[in-house]
Parts: C-alpha cells; sequence; structure tokens
C-alpha cells in the first residue's frame, strides 16, 4: 500500500498540505520515496504538563509540533528519523491512559491516545514503518536512547539527595542520563554523553560517578591494549632489524576500529484505508464516529 503511494499526487498533495500547516518555520517534508500514512493529536508529556501536539507518521520520519490552529497551523517542528525511535507500552495509571515511550538517541517522552484501540493502531503503524525501513535502506538501529525525563510535578523536593526542596530560587534541573529532577548542587557536574550532544551535558553526582568509572575503566583497558601492541612490535623490530614503515603504520590503524489533553482533541488520528480506492489510492478515515 505504501509503495503504491509513492509517487502518487494524493500523497504529494498530503505532504505539501502538512508543509504549508507549518509555514515557513518548518523543514520541506516532500523528498522522493517519502510517503505520509498517517496522522493525528496526541497527548504528549511535557516537562511542566501533558500537551496536545499534532504527530504525522511518514514511511521514514516521525514529525510533531504545536497545535496553532487545528489542521490549519503548527510551529516547532520536530522530525525524527524512524530508525532512531524505539516504542516501549505504558500500563494505565489513573488518568494516565493508552500510552506509552518513544524513545530516541536525544530525547524520549512519553504519549497519550484517546483509546486503546487508537494506541494500538499507532504503535503497531510505527512499529511497521520502522521494520520497512530497517528491511529496504540496510539501516540499522539506534541501541542507546536517552531518558526519559520524569516531569516537574513528581518531583518536589531532589530525587539525589532528598532534602533540597524546589522553590522559585531553588529551580529544578534533569539529569540528561537518567532523566532525574535533581537540584543544583546534585546536579553540578557534566559528563560527554555522544548520543545526545557534541558538548558535555549537565548530569547528577550519581550518573557522574557512575560514568567516570567506566571510562577510566575503558581508559585502562584500551592503556593495557597499546601498551601491548607496542611491546609486539618492538619485538618484531628486533627480531628482523627493521621498523615498520608508515605505510605499514596506516594499513594497521585502517584495520583497527576505534500532555493529558482532552479526548476530544486527542482524537484526531487518521490512517490510509485499505479498502477504499480513488484511482487506486486510498482515501483517509477517521479511527473514531466523531472528528473535530
Amino acid at each position: 500500500m505504501v509503495d503504491r503511494l509513492v509517487n502518487s499526487e494524493a500523497n504529494a498533495r498530503r505532504i505539501a498540505m502538512v508543509e504549508s500547516c507549518f509555514g515557513s518555520s518548518g523543514q520541506p517534508l516532500n523528498v522522493p520515496g517519502r510517503v505520509l500514512v498517517g496522522e493525528g493529536v496526541l497527548t504528549k508529556m511535557c516537562r511542566k504538563k501533558p500537551k496536545a501536539r499534532q504527530f504525522f507518521l511518514f514511511n521514514d520520519i516521525l514529525v510533531y509540533g504545536n497545535i496553532i490552529i487545528n489542521k490549519k497551523k503548527y510551529n516547532k517542528q520536530h522530525i525524527i528519523p524512524l530508525e532512531e525511535i524505539k516504542l516501549e507500552s505504558l500500563e494505565d495509571d489513573g488518568q494516565l491512559r493508552n500510552g506509552w515511550l518513544i524513545r530516541t538517541a536525544t530525547k524520549s517522552f512519553a504519549v497519550y491516545a484517546a483509546t486503546s484501540t487508537e494506541k494500538q493502531e499507532w504503535m503497531a503503524h510505527i512499529n511497521k514503518c520502522i521494520e520497512d525501513l530497517l528491511r529496504k535502506s540496510g539501516k540499522k538501529a539506534v541501541e542507546v536512547h536517552a531518558a526519559v525525563w520524569v516531569p516537574d510535578s513528581e518531583a518536589a523536593v531532589c530525587m539525589h539527595c532528598k532534602k533540597a526542596q524546589f522553590t522559585v530560587l531553588n529551580r529544578r534541573h534533569h539529569c540528561r542520563k537518567c532523566g532525574a529532577v535533581v537540584c543544583g548542587p546534585c546536579s553540578n557536574k557534566r559528563f560527554l554523553l555522544p548520543s545526545q550532544s557534541s558538548k558535555p551535558l549537565r548530569v547528577c553526582l550519581d550518573c557522574y560517578d557512575t560514568l567516570s568509572r567506566a571510562k577510566a575503566q575503558h581508559n585502562n583497558i584500551s592503556e593495557h591494549v597499546i601498551n601491548k601492541d607496542m611491546k609486539e612490535r618492538s619485538g618484531s623490530a628486533d627480531s628482523s632489524g627493521e621498523e615498520d614503515s608508515d605505510e605499514d603504520e596506516d594499513n594497521r590503524q585502517n584495520d583497527t576500529t576505534p500532555d493529558q489533553s482532552s479526548s476530544d482533541e486527542a482524537g484526531q488520528k487518521k490512517y490510509v484505508s485499505q479498502n477504499d480506492s480513488e484511482n487506486h489510492l486510498p482515501k483517509w478515515k477517521p479511527l473514531r464516529s466523531t472528528v473535530v
């Protein structure tokens, strides 16, 4: 079904419509081979509170943005390559129902659908698109994903020292490694997390100690391997009476690899129907009987 839509006029119109809704603030989305699979409103768990966000599922990316005017204008466009995404289902917890985690290399967060059926269809379609993308493109799925941030409302005191109370002056901070809400003194260290940023990021003291020990252990192992390799080279040079050439050295180096809103808002979801046809192209059908 997706393959039939690749070069269709209907698909091009739908993508162009999404681009126009984001306006000049968004990136171009109409690229060769891209298909708009489905769209809808989901509630994204943000740092301070749940908020409604418009999501668009393509066969290679997931796009979402803030809703300014429903179905007409969005901003703050976010684009996530599907090979970076890993989904995890969430158990219902009070008013937070029908949710799942969207884990990516740089940012992970929870989203919630209006109904259980809608949740199942979203997850099934996303996973199917990921599976097809990896199979056809030869890309590899990302193995390291960012932590999900604990919402501010769930931490009245620092989750590290258990003492510091958060106020207007004593701000909350998030550890980029574990996602915990911590105070300033308990997160005054920074550590390089290459999967998230090229610059050192704020981490809590526990994560800093764990990461530092792991780095030291890795460095010790690397130093041991280098020293062993140098001894072997030295022994080889002594026995042959010749030193390694720059070319041989280069060859050896080359061989080494170094937010819960109203259910009415969250209920707007459509998917390509596999039964309807208009010039051999599917139509969009709402999953629910009521569409705002």
